[in-house]
């Protein structure tokens, strides 16, 4: 199990009991208080970024490449939806890991981000081809 998962739990008990100590009755409420305000803080986040993001299509992205070059290993689910402002398209089958999930642009470029545990592992930015502005095939000119 991820040692992360330890570090809020064991920090709100170590402030709790430290409140406990200091102040009481109104050190554990101080506490709780602060524990509470911390998830609301939370919350409101969640709801704001899945609320801008239910006004947008489904797996679209303003521009794959920049976000191309915002991803970092380690990224967040909701971290990679805050920056798309856009639910990703999920491309493997619903409860199974890794998550794959796919967000594309106007021009049909498209990155393509693996989540393992809710944390982003890997992705990678798929182009189409285009095709050149002379035509293919083209023979560059001689030199004289």
């Amino acid at each position: 199990m991820s040692l992360r998962k330890w570090w809020v739990p064991l920090g709100l008990s170590v402030a709790l009991v430290a409140g406990w100590q200091s102040y009481g009755w109104a050190g554990v409420a101080l506490v709780a208080g602060g524990a509470v305000m911390w998830l609301l803080l939370h919350f409101t986040r969640l709801m704001t970024v899945l609320q801008r993001a239910a006004d947008r299509p489904k797996g679209y992205v303003g521009s794959a490449v920049m976000l191309n070059a915002r991803l970092r290993v380690g990224d967040t689910l909701m971290h990679v939806i805050a920056l798309t402002r856009s639910l990703g398209e999920l491309q493997t089958p619903a409860d199974t890991q890794p998550e794959v999930y796919r967000w594309t642009d106007g021009t049909q470029s498209h990155v393509t981000c693996e989540f393992q545990g809710g944390r982003l592992v890997r992705w990678a930015l798929e182009r189409p081809a285009q095709p050149d502005a002379e035509g293919a095939g083209a023979s560059p000119p001689s030199a004289p």
